[in-house]
């Protein structure tokens, strides 16, 4: 699953200076795959509570602006529906992309429906906003 989580990222991003995960946890498959992949691009990841030292501490409910700043992505996997609010508002702020990939009987907040377009991706769900 993972590797077609980071293909998509990188057949669509692979670009880009800058890319964040936030609320990264203990899946590190999709960041590794992207690091060795686009070795040219940052690739931050984010947490409240770092499971390791690779790991930024940072709360999206209070962003530290700089971590963001620049970013041509930011994507959550499986983020709980009370911070897809916050994960929205990092784009509105940083003016850049956002890709969530929900569990999958897992819906967007219902206030941010009407903004994001669900792509299907070798059978796995993807809601992404473009700026």
């Amino acid at each position: 699953m993972w590797e077609n989580f980071s293909e998509y990222i990188i057949q669509n991003y692979g670009h880009s200076n800058k890319i964040i995960e936030v609320g990264v946890g203990k899946i590190l498959e999709p960041s590794t795959i992207l690091k060795q992949k686009l070795p040219q691009t940052t690739i931050k990841l984010v947490d409240i509570n770092p499971y390791n030292e690779t790991i930024i501490q940072d709360d999206i409910t209070k962003p530290t602006s700089k971590i963001y700043e620049n970013a041509d992505l930011i994507y959550s996997i499986r983020p709980p529906e009370e911070l897809q609010p916050d994960i929205f508002k990092l784009s509105e702020k940083f003016n850049c992309d956002i890709l969530i990939k929900p569990l999958f009987t897992e819906e967007i907040n219902y206030k941010y429906q009407n903004k994001i377009k669900l792509v299907n991706y070798k059978k796995m769900a993807l809601y992404i906003l473009k700026k």
